[in-house]
């Protein structure tokens, strides 16, 4: 396993980005429909461009990017776990804050891989404004070559991922894994 990034990361209307596109290529603007939210949490449907929703409006995260060589068992300390597939456009693969702001090289190939996305504390910034010294939202973004699958959710325990995954209704009981 490979640390690819492990910081904090100022987000901007519950949003973040891994980008891999050619220069110039430019999105939809609403996520929601275009980015391919079938989870809610994690938008593959643009090829090179994963769409990360947070619970956070704006403020600053805990991110942690690593790159597995097999599927790594997910862990029972996340809320939230959602999948999806990603397969950089070209070789240049980049972490990007909201609008470009700040940019961090990931070091990726260019093969298929799949993404599982984690989140905990997503329902903490219930405002979604608050900025506290230390950062109450966590997330790990975990990639490992794979074929492609259709997106899927691992688990749900948050209301806000709730609300995010349409398709999986919030359940209030802790430990709920929403597929098996």
């Amino acid at each position: 396993m490979r640390v690819l990034f492990d910081d904090t990361v100022r987000v901007h209307y519950r949003q973040l980005y891994v980008e891999s596109r050619e220069s110039g290529t430019r999105g939809p603007s609403d996520p929601t429909e275009a980015f391919g939210m079938h989870n809610g949490m994690c938008g593959a449907d643009i090829p090179g461009f994963l769409f990360l929703r947070t619970g956070k409006h704006s403020g600053y995260i805990a991110l942690r990017i690593e790159r597995h060589d097999t599927e790594p068992r997910p862990d029972d300390v996340w809320e939230d776990i959602v999948e999806a597939s990603f397969r950089p456009a070209t070789a240049t693969v980049q972490l990007m804050q909201w609008a470009g702001e700040r940019r961090w090289p990931l070091e990726l190939e260019q093969q298929h891989y799949r993404v599982r996305y984690h989140a905990y504390g997503m329902d903490f910034s219930e405002e979604g404004f608050d900025e506290p010294e230390e950062p109450d939202e966590h997330y790990l973004l975990q990639f490992w070559p794979a074929r492609p699958e259709p997106d899927r959710v691992v688990r749900q325990q948050s209301r806000t991922a709730g609300q995010c995954n349409t398709d999986m209704p919030w359940s209030p009981r802790r430990g709920r894994d929403s597929e098996s």
